[in-house]
């Protein structure tokens, strides 16, 4: 089984106007809800990828209800944490830029993380567990450590999506996958990362500690998949770009859902890179459909190690 955990789930409140005017009164065109979070992200596209999953995290009031019956909808199983609190809502604001507004994440109780820990410790050897999104600094890297080291333990595969202090911590211990952007591989070693030489060189430094296979999304310039065997580069497929929330979550997910039918990493790479994108062209997360037209517009190749600066 699959499960994917969100810390901080939201509704994502998503405006599209023509033009946001600062300080005045703005008429929204189109408005959408959508329950967000980037371990929700995973768990809805792994489903329309075909995959069984089940969504964990914590979530209270009247918004994790909605969410829990909209991923309901979806055919998403679901195990949440009830919380005493109302779950958030973000505010996506889509004009000539992008504004977002996130409420801050709940405050979690001993008892609360102690029933997240009995649900991976009742996981099976196999299984997966996806941990992505924003971790709340109220809680101790080392409780996030702790749950990397037991699934490490229970031959768990972990996957981490998330990015700043907490991420460098937990890298410390054994994940299968992890998918930092370009900004935030350079953010973990106080470096600006400016060319592919360097991507591969700080991702093959992840790998070197411990982490299985590190994938590096690019935006534009497409995406690098590093692992002790193989280096590999994905173009980005042509379109317009219409929404960028999502896109690495679903990068994530198609990798994932690829890997857990084949094993093989570079063909789970490019259904990631695929995902990824098709989720970019739209207004909310890609369909198997969108991801299918776009295959065979990913070219993925070897990157030359020779050509990496010592």
């Amino acid at each position: 089984m699959i499960y994917t955990c969100t810390i901080a789930p939201s509704i994502d409140y998503t405006v599209y106007l023509s033009e946001f005017d600062s300080g005045k009164l703005n008429r929204t065109n189109d408005v959408y809800y959508y329950p967000g979070g980037k371990g929700i992200n995973v768990s809805r596209v792994l489903k329309r990828l075909g995959v069984s999953n089940k969504a964990l995290g914590f979530a209270g009031g009247f918004t994790g209800r909605y969410i829990e019956e909209y991923l309901k909808n979806e055919d998403v199983e679901t195990d949440f944490i009830e919380t005493a609190e109302v779950t958030r809502i973000n505010v996506k604001i889509k004009s000539e830029t992008e504004t977002e507004l996130n409420g801050p994440g709940p405050e979690l109780t001993a008892d609360q993380l102690g029933a997240l820990t009995k649900k991976v410790q009742d996981m099976n050897e196999g299984d997966w567990f996806v941990l992505a999104g924003s971790l709340p600094s109220t809680i101790s890297p080392d409780y996030f450590l702790e749950l990397a080291t037991l699934c490490h333990t229970k031959s768990i595969r972990f996957v981490l999506d998330t990015s700043g202090p907490m991420l460098k911590s937990i890298l410390t211990a054994h994940v299968f996958l992890v998918k930092p952007n370009q900004q935030e591989l350079g953010e973990l070693f106080g470096v600006d990362i400016t060319n592919l030489t360097d991507v591969y060189h700080y991702a093959h430094k992840l790998v070197a500690s411990g982490t299985e296979h590190v994938v590096v999304s690019m935006g534009g310039d497409g995406a690098m998949l590093v692992t002790k065997d193989i280096a590999l580069i994905a173009n980005a497929p042509t379109g317009t770009v219409v929404n960028t929330v999502g896109a690495g979550d679903s990068l994530v997910s198609g990798f994932i859902a690829s890997y857990a039918t084949n094993g093989d990493a570079a063909q789970a790479f490019r259904l990631g890179v695929a995902s990824g994108s098709a989720t970019a062209f739209r207004s909310d997360l890609c369909e198997k459909e969108d991801v299918e037209t776009l295959l065979d517009q990913i070219e993925v190749h070897p990157f030359e190690e020779k050509d990496v600066t010592q």
